[in-house]
């Protein structure tokens, strides 16, 4: 692994500075177990990342205080500072130890710890297992999607946050790590089991294409799980690649972030060139543009849901304001404001909302979302295929 964010050069960014922002649903319903993205900032006082937050922007320089009193007091810096962080009422401002962030860091290069399932929460309220990876830890113990996770560790979680039991899946605050054991309680129907599952480092496969139909003309699905780096260059070649005048339906669908660099470049396959997105820091307007040479041809349906977020809703907006392409499906989350990391004494990293993101048509995306063109709720799927059929897309 590489240990370093991707990073990029704005157009309007001061020479010398570089910006990486990286756009995560790491607390949210359906997360991967043992991938919560965030921007691991080797520089952090000149990196950013997007997540979400309705509230003002926090005294950073109030959080670097508590925390060097800490470390001085020989006290626990995250717990200083994430005190102050909480108080502040920023919702998605938060304080990570330095071991999660070389994690998060791992994450966005498409890479983590943990035994390879998906989790998310039911009508019924039951923690479910929504996807298995092929080949990890839960994959070789036989575990389905469609599993309800009853225990972990002995400890039940009926009645924890999605995101608190990906973080005991993960070991996270244990000092767990590859190789460390987690005893999983499961049910399928009537049957009720425990399996012990060992930590693994796992490779995400963010991007998949295939063909939805034999035909030469037949459409390309291509389905972005997130933005890890070198998702938006998969995405790139696949549209470059894809035969004929063929049409691209692009599924976002709970595609919850990642890197908004490699957004930019997904934006770029299907556009020439021209503005992705505006966005601020502390009030200083900035923006982001794709490179020209994209197939601004081929008929484009973007498929998305309420799983949709952050970059993916990002990527969305460009496509949609610069009437690239239609879009399908249900509302997609909102999720657009932006964080500045800042390391702290020990190690640790504080992430603060410092401002937020639009669309090229000025649309703020954060606590709104984006609405489809067309709204969907069931088979959406079939419904896109059939937009992009009408398109001229292929079938």
């Amino acid at each position: 692994m590489s240990g370093s964010a991707h990073r990029f050069r704005p157009r309007d960014l001061r020479r010398g500075a570089f910006l990486t922002l990286a756009f995560g649903c790491a607390l949210a319903t359906g997360a991967v177990t043992g991938s919560l993205p965030r921007t691991p900032p080797p520089r952090p006082d000149v990196q950013a990342r997007a997540v979400s937050s309705a509230v003002a922007p926090v005294d950073r320089e109030e959080i670097e205080d508590a925390a060097a009193a800490a470390a001085a007091d020989g006290k626990s810096v995250k717990d200083a500072a994430g005190e102050v962080v909480s108080r502040s009422g920023d919702r998605w401002g938060a304080v990570y130890d330095e071991r999660e962030f070389e994690e998060f860091e791992q994450a966005l290069d498409g890479s983590y710890t943990g035994v390879g399932l998906s989790a998310r929460r039911t009508d019924d309220g039951d923690v479910s297992v929504s996807r298995v990876q092929p080949g990890g830890p839960a994959d070789r113990a036989g575990i389905r999607a469609g599993d309800l996770l009853r225990t972990l560790d002995g400890r039940r979680v009926d009645r924890r946050p999605v995101a608190e039991v990906v973080a005991l899946l993960r070991g996270d605050g244990t000092g767990a790590a590859e190789g460390s054991r987690v005893e999983v309680g499961l049910q399928r129907g009537d049957r009720s089991w425990t399996e012990t599952l060992v930590r693994a480092r796992l490779t995400t496969e963010t991007v998949t294409v295939k063909r939805l139909g034999s035909a030469p003309s037949a459409a390309v699905l291509i389905k972005v799980a997130g933005f890890t780096k070198g998702a938006g260059a998969e995405v790139r070649e696949a549209v470059r690649t894809a035969p004929g005048d063929a049409g691209i339906l692009l599924d976002l669908r709970a595609n919850s972030g990642g890197l908004v660099a490699e957004a930019v470049v997904a934006a770029s396959a299907f556009l020439d060139g021209g503005l992705v997105a505006t966005y601020d820091v502390r009030g200083e307007q900035r923006a982001l543009y794709a490179d020209p040479g994209g197939d601004t041809d081929r008929p484009v349906v973007v498929l998305v849901d309420g799983g949709t977020m952050s970059a993916a809703e990002l990527l969305t907006g460009a496509l949609q304001d610069r009437g690239r392409a239609v879009t399908v499906g249900s509302p997609t989350f909102g999720k657009g404001s932006v964080q500045m990391p800042s390391r702290l004494p020990g190690g640790s990293v504080a992430e603060l909302t410092v401002g937020h993101y639009r669309t090229p048509g000025g649309r703020n995306v954060d606590g709104q979302g984006i609405t489809p063109d067309l709204v969907v709720h069931e088979r959406a799927q079939q419904r896109a295929e059939t937009v992009l059929s009408g398109l001229g897309g292929g079938s």
